[in-house]
Order: structure tokens, then sequence, then C-alpha cells
């Protein structure tokens, strides 16, 4: 599976969750999603995900710290911001 980015003319780019399939020599595309409805900012991070890229939690927190201040494990190692 990827992200395609379609251009479409006047308008903004399709953006399509999308397989390849080989049909005997020929590769063919099939749609398996519309994400045009999603920001690009939003497209490209699913597309990083499907790449199996890891990425950081948002606002830039260390995972340790963002699970404290979300409460999921007690007690911290480190300290907490309330």
């Amino acid at each position: 599976m990827y992200i395609d980015f379609v251009p479409n003319r006047g308008s903004k780019p399709a953006i399509l969750l999308r397989e390849s399939i080989r049909e005997g020599k020929r590769i063919r595309k099939r749609t398996i999603a519309n994400l045009s409805d999603l920001t690009l900012e939003q497209a490209e991070t699913i597309r990083l995900v499907l790449k199996g890229e890891r990425l950081a939690p948002a606002g830039g927190a260390s995972t340790a710290s963002a699970r404290c201040r979300m409460g999921m494990w007690r007690p911290c190692a480190s300290p907490c911001a309330g």
C-alpha cells in the first residue's frame, strides 16, 4: 500500500490510498480509499507510517514523559510536568 498524489488540473491534488496488483505482465493500481479530505501534512504522515518509519511523539516530548503525563504508568522515573 502507498499514498499517491494525483494532479487535478485547477484543483488541489487527489490523495489516494492505493496498492499495486500484478496481472500477468501488467501492473495495475487499485484505489482502496480516497483521502482527499486530509491535509497534505496528514497524508505525508500516513505515507511515512506506511514506509515503516518511526514517528516522534507530538510536541517533541520524550516517550517516557508523554506516558507519565497521560497516566499510563506510575511511578515515573522522570519528573512529571503536572
